[in-house]
């Protein structure tokens, strides 16, 4: 059972916040997880997109070994932890699905991404807190978490849904449970994202940790050049 734990919001790597990486050594030092679960979209790979991608971004062989040097450092940071298979993170692999290529012909996640085997992949998860709950951990099923949480029956945490952070609560007659969303960690001003601006939300920068089963946002506060203060909320 797990006292604390973190979640890590979608990265999308290389086009992660600049400062994600300070930020989750100082959530580490803070909280002391037991356990780390990344909620998917570790990597980006705009550049094999279905959607259009920019042209003045890295082609593929370059986009990948800018996010090895930026995962090798997280890896180093939290050289075991879980992550969920996400839409941008199995992008390889939904390409070839769509062309009809064997998957046996693409090394692993680990391989691909040169990581170590305490990195662990899944479809999505589920972990026992140190209350005696389980957590349902997925990328993002729907975007109304807590219909999410109501279907599973359980405390459910997601990812996915740049534009919210959220816990919401819930109650049946043996005990209460909650749906988190947890935000993410990207780099707004990076071209990756430059359909942002057309939009009336924006993503909200930060992600959440669970302590003995209970659920907690940490935002990450920017200040008037996007970069973070250097402060976490207690």
């Amino acid at each position: 059972m797990e006292k604390v734990i973190l979640t890590i919001s979608d990265l999308h790597s290389p086009y992660h916040h600049p400062d994600a990486l300070d930020f989750l050594k100082a959530l580490k030092r803070k909280y002391k997880p037991t356990r780390v679960v990344c909620m998917g979209d570790e990597m980006d790979w705009h550049s094999i997109s279905f959607h259009d991608h920019h042209p003045n971004l890295y082609a593929p062989s370059h986009e990948l070994k800018k996010a090895r040097v930026f995962l090798k450092s997280l890896e180093k940071l939290f050289p075991k932890m879980d992550i969920l298979d996400s839409n941008h993170g199995s992008m390889v692999f939904r390409k070839a699905q769509r062309y009809g290529l064997p998957f046996e012909l693409f090394k692993s996640y680990n391989e691909l991404l040169e990581v170590g085997k305490g990195w662990k992949w899944h479809e999505d998860l589920i972990v026992r807190a140190s209350n005696g709950q389980d957590i349902y951990f997925c990328h993002g099923k729907y975007k109304d978490v807590l219909k999410v949480a109501q279907q599973y029956g359980m405390p459910t945490c997601q990812g996915h849904y740049h534009t919210s952070m959220s816990i919401q609560y819930w109650s049946n007659p043996n005990e209460l449970n909650w749906a988190m969303q947890t935000g993410c960690l990207i780099n707004m001003k990076s071209l990756a994202f430059e359909y942002n601006k057309i939009q009336k939300s924006r993503p909200i920068i930060g992600t959440g940790v669970i302590i003995n089963g209970l659920p907690k946002l940490i935002a990450m506060v920017l200040n008037k050049n996007g970069r973070w203060n250097r402060q976490i909320d207690t």
